[in-house]
């Protein structure tokens, strides 16, 4: 059993007490889980993403959403290393870890609607002025074609311009969700809103409606520390 396996779910427990955060993919039992167990979450594509052999690796740990400013960061530091310091796309690997308010990145329009995420989140949408009621941060700002790519980098309608999710997941970066997290964040929208649905019900839910790309893991802070130690990632707070 490699080291990741072995070890990534001591510290498990302690995670489960972590900030409200992120989301994950169906457990393969209906009722309340706090713990995911190593069979029960893509665990191999976790360790994939530690042992990917690119030259410069760096996770950024992001809670808060701040109007976003999180993906302008990750935006500049692959633009940073890619032009800057002329280190080929692919020998760049991001791992976002968002857990707490900014892990609603992770989830579709579906789950900013009909749990009203903008409203308890004080996420204001620019096109109408009112409590988000889609994920205004995902779709790309510009069609992310061979077009968009062959512009110069400093053009607006570029994709090296562009901090959409979808815009950086295209170019690379590795959205990560917490699930431990996700359970406690059900649990406090039954609260704010007085839903009569169980927490679990609402894990369940949420857990299929993440955006494309996202992976799910079964404790961010255990992962973050994973990506460090195991990985060699570098590690960036914003």
């Amino acid at each position: 059993m490699d080291p990741i396996t072995r070890r990534v779910f001591v510290s498990q427990a302690a995670a489960s007490l972590a900030a409200i955060s992120a989301l994950g993919e169906p457990p393969r039992t209906p009722t309340a889980q706090l713990v995911w167990k190593s069979s029960q979450w893509k665990l191999k594509e976790f360790q994939k993403l530690v042992e990917d052999p690119a030259r410069v690796k760096q996770v950024f740990d992001c809670t808060q959403i701040g109007g976003g400013k999180f993906l302008n960061n990750i935006k500049n530091s692959l633009n940073g290393l890619h032009f800057g310091f002329d280190i080929p796309a692919k020998q760049i690997k991001i791992a976002a870890a968002l857990h707490g308010p900014a892990n609603m990145l992770n989830y579709d329009d579906y789950v900013w609607s009909k749990y009203r995420i903008g409203e308890w989140l004080n996420v204001t949408d620019p096109s109408t002025a009112k409590p988000a009621v889609r994920n205004i941060f995902y779709s790309a700002k510009h069609a992310l074609d061979a077009v968009s790519y062959a512009k110069d980098p400093d053009d607006r309608e570029s994709v090296y311009q562009d901090t959409s999710v979808q815009a950086l997941t295209t170019r690379g970066v590795q959205f990560l969700s917490c699930h431990t997290a996700t359970e406690e964040q059900a649990r406090v929208l039954v609260e704010h809103y007085q839903l009569s649905q169980s927490p679990e019900e609402i894990v369940q839910d949420m857990l299929g409606h993440t955006v494309p790309g996202v992976l799910v893991v079964a404790s961010m802070v255990a992962s973050v520390a994973l990506l460090q130690s195991e990985g060699h990632f570098s590690y960036i707070t914003v």
